[in-house]
């Protein structure tokens, strides 16, 4: 069953000689439970595409239906119920509200909707993300993997129909990036939420996800300005010790780097 489905979605700002297509023409099926991710260099609209899953853009022209509702025939106060009830963000800069503790800001989606927590799965949550003994705490004395962590409990605690995440492991360190990839995959795992990342990093994109969305930028190409992968090594034990695992990340990277003339 299909959870996201985009038609023909263009996104233009500007006009005339100085319009910029940030999406011109994308779609795209993304199925329950799928973890795809979605690769590009800066300004190639991959955030512009995860923000119009997520109801917080809306196109120039084409649909995007989520769960069944197609979110341009939504309202404001509408499309706020959506996002509070559908889907769960996390953001390269965490967008964490300092003045609440740990368990507050995960707790702070449901006091939004007036809703009452799961107490078994909030606990299970904090426990998965490491966070038992930070719940008395305030954002500012977390670290960045910490605080990326504690964005993952918030997206997660209204178990939303779609998980989306912008450049999640951009503020943090190495160590600390891998260790929330292998959290992240390891969450997708246990509970099968759909999951859409949107990377600048190949190799990232390759490691997490089931499918690949390679966008190029708008106008660049005579042809379509992004490419599907699919991904058969995807949760495979040590993926990134494997040969097919190199290979795939050089396909897709010479697919991102290849110079106009050879779309002709």
């Amino acid at each position: 069953m299909d959870i996201i489905t985009i038609c023909n979605l263009k996104k233009y700002y500007g006009s005339g000689e100085r319009i910029v297509r940030a999406l011109d023409g994308v779609n795209l099926t993304v199925a329950q439970g799928e973890f795809i991710a979605i690769v590009g260099a800066s300004g190639c609209g991959k955030t512009t595409l995860l923000n119009m899953m997520g109801g917080l853009d809306r196109p120039a022209s084409g649909e995007v239906i989520v769960d069944g509702v197609n979110l341009a025939s939504l309202k404001e106060a509408q499309l706020a119920v959506f996002r509070r009830k559908k889907a769960g963000f996390i953001f390269q800069n965490y967008n964490l509200v300092p003045t609440l503790t740990v368990e507050e800001n995960i707790y702070f989606p449901l006091d939004l909707d007036c809703s009452t927590p799961d107490r078994k799965y909030l606990r299970e949550i904090i426990e998965l993300l490491g966070l038992q003994d930070k719940l008395d705490v305030f954002p500012e004395q977390l670290s960045g993997g910490q605080k990326q962590r504690l964005a993952l409990g918030r997206a997660l605690i209204s178990k939303p129909e779609i998980i989306l995440l912008d450049e999640p492991f951009s503020s943090v360190d190495a160590i600390n990036r891998e260790n929330l990839q292998n959290l992240i995959l390891s969450l997708w795992e246990k509970y099968r939420f759909t999951f859409v990342l949107v990377t600048h990093s190949v190799s990232e994109a390759v490691y997490l996800g089931g499918n690949i969305l390679s966008l190029s930028k708008a106008g660049e190409r005579r042809n379509s300005h992004y490419t599907l992968y699919e991904n058969p090594y995807f949760a495979e034990e040590n993926i990134r010790d494997k040969k097919e695992y190199f290979e795939l990340c050089k396909i897709i990277h010479h697919s991102l780097q290849k110079p106009f003339a050879e779309t002709l």
